[in-house]
C-alpha cells in the first residue's frame, strides 16, 4: 500500500475515515430499503446482520464531523448547508416519495438533522468551547452520554446506580423528537436525536481543539485510501442522492426484469 504525503495542509485520515463511515451507511440504508421497501429477503437478512454495528460507524461519522467543526472557517455556513440538505430529504422521503407508493421511508430526524443542528451550536458557542480544557470537555461529554443514552426510554441517568423518570406527558407528542422523546407512533427511517448523540459531535470537537493546538500527529497527514478519501471529500453530496438513486435503479431493475419474464 503506498502512503503519500502529497499535501501537508489536508489531513487525509479525516477524509477518509468519514468517507469510510458515509460508504458504509450508503450499504445499511440499502440493505433497509430493498429489504423493507421492495420485500428481498436476502437484504433484511443482511440489514439485521449488520445493525450491532451500524451505532458504531454512525458514531464514527458524527464524531468526525466534530473534529472538521474545530477545523472550519464558518461552521454558521456549514450548519446551515447541512440544514438545507436535511429539509431536502425530508421533502423528499415524507412529501415526494409517499406519492409514487413508497412507505416506511419517511426521514424526519435523520443524521443530516442532527449534524446541522449540532454544527450550528457549535458555532453559536465557539469562542465558549474554546475556552474548556478539551480534557475536561471530552471527560464531560463521556459522562453525560450514558447520562442520556436512555431519553427514549423515559429515563434519564446510570441504570440502577442513578435513575431519573421523565414525566409520560412529554411523550404524548412528536414535537420533541429531535431530543430523543416522542410519542408511540412515531417513525423515521432514518433516526439520530440529538440526546445522546450530541455528546459524541462535541467529543469530537473538543478531540479536534486539542489536536489544532497541539499538531495533528504525523500519520494523519499520509494519504492511505485514495478511493476513501474521495468519498469522504464528498459525503453531503453522497448522502442527499444515494437514496433516491437506491428507489431509482431498483424500481427500473424490477420494471425491467417484470417485462423480461412477461
Amino acid at each position: 500500500m503506498d502512503i503519500q504525503k502529497t499535501d501537508k495542509k489536508r489531513i487525509f485520515f479525516i477524509d477518509e475515515v468519514r468517507g469510510f463511515s458515509v460508504s458504509c451507511m450508503v450499504f445499511y440504508h440499502a440493505f433497509y430499503i430493498l429489504g423493507t421497501t421492495f420485500g428481498y429477503e436476502w437484504a433484511k437478512k443482511l440489514f439485521g446482520f449488520f445493525m450491532p454495528v451500524q451505532p458504531l460507524f454512525a458514531g464514527l461519522f458524527i464524531f468526525i464531523c466534530g473534529i472538521s467543526c474545530s477545523l472550519s472557517k464558518s461552521n454558521l455556513k456549514r450548519g446551515l448547508k447541512i440544514l438545507a440538505a436535511a429539509g431536502v430529504v425530508t421533502l423528499f422521503t415524507a412529501v415526494i416519495m409517499p406519492l409514487f407508493g413508497f412507505v416506511e421511508c419517511e426521514i424526519y430526524f435523520g443524521i443530516l438533522h442532527l449534524l446541522s443542528v449540532c454544527v450550528l451550536l457549535c458555532a453559536f458557542l465557539e469562542k465558549l468551547l474554546c475556552r474548556v480544557s478539551p480534557f475536561a470537555g471530552i471527560l464531560a461529554c463521556a459522562v453525560l452520554y450514558p447520562f442520556t443514552s436512555g431519553i427514549s426510554s423515559g429515563m434519564l441517568g446510570y441504570g440502577e446506580l442513578i435513575s431519573v423518570a421523565i414525566p409520560d406527558v412529554f411523550y404524548q407528542t412528536d414535537w420533541l423528537a429531535p431530543l430523543g422523546i416522542y410519542s408511540p407512533d412515531f417513525f423515521s427511517a432514518d433516526y439520530f436525536p440529538l440526546f445522546p448523540d450530541v455528546f459524541v459531535f462535541f467529543a469530537g470537537v473538543f478531540a479536534g481543539v486539542h489536536w489544532k493546538k497541539s499538531g495533528f500527529p504525523e500519520w494523519a497527514y499520509q494519504q492511505r485510501a485514495k478511493f476513501f478519501g474521495f468519498l469522504g471529500r464528498k459525503t453531503l453530496w453522497i448522502y442527499i442522492a444515494h437514496m433516491p438513486l437506491i428507489y431509482a435503479v431498483t424500481e427500473i431493475i424490477r420494471l425491467v426484469s417484470g417485462m423480461i419474464a412477461v
